[in-house]
This record gives C-alpha cells, sequence and structure tokens, in this order.
C-alpha cells in the first residue's frame, strides 16, 4: 500500500504546482539576436536575452508572414503576435518563462489596439 501512496498523492498534488498559462498578445520585439520581448497591455515581458535567460518554448516562434513584420535592424524587427505562455513576476521584471503556443497576427490589430503602446 506504501509503494501505491506515494505516486498517487504525488499525482494529486502536481496541480497545485502548476503554472497557469495566460494569453498574451501584443508587440513581439526581436531588435538584436537572440533578445526578444512582448509589449502588451499590462507590460515589456522578457522572452530571451542573448547570453543569458531564453524562456522554454522560444522555438515555437516564427514570425515567416513578410507583410505583418517590420524590419528595423538587418533581419530583426518586431510583428504582432498572441501566443499562450507562463510568465513570472519578480521585483521589475516581468517574464515569459514558457511559450506552449504562438500565432502572428496582422500589424493592423497591434496598431488598432488603444491599449497597447504605439511603436
Amino acid at each position: 500500500m506504501k509503494k501505491f501512496l506515494f505516486p498517487l498523492v504525488f499525482l494529486l498534488a502536481a496541480p497545485l504546482y502548476a503554472q497557469p498559462i495566460e494569453r498574451r498578445c501584443g508587440w513581439l520585439n526581436n531588435p538584436t539576436p537572440a533578445n526578444w520581448f512582448l509589449v502588451d497591455r499590462a507590460a515589456a515581458w522578457d522572452i530571451g536575452i542573448q547570453g543569458g535567460f531564453q524562456a522554454r518554448g522560444i522555438e515555437k516562434i516564427n514570425l515567416q508572414n513578410e507583410r505583418d513584420y517590420v524590419r528595423t535592424n538587418g533581419n530583426y524587427g518586431y510583428g504582432c503576435a498572441c501566443m499562450d505562455v507562463t510568465t513570472t513576476r519578480s521585483g521589475g521584471t516581468w517574464r515569459i518563462t514558457s511559450i506552449r503556443s504562438f500565432r502572428q497576427l496582422p500589424l493592423k490589430q497591434c496598431l488598432e489596439d488603444p491599449d497597447l503602446p504605439k511603436l
């Protein structure tokens, strides 16, 4: 019975420690290699910092639609996107810790959103 009880307790407690998934939509900025940020209605979120933090699932980011991508520095630039993510907030740092899904949106959607800052 004891061998069975520990796994059962662990499985029942696991959801208590799982981070909630949030949908975050806004300006997705990739100004330079390995630097990624999302600016939404709440904050500017770190996704990746060159030489340091990189969110799990960052490889899901795929800004393929060239019409809805603005190049500002060679291949680097910004677009509009929605992502299902987990986050953490510590001090003044707001961080996306993992990306579960990614969807590029038309630039028009962010441009017309009154709650997003203008770039």
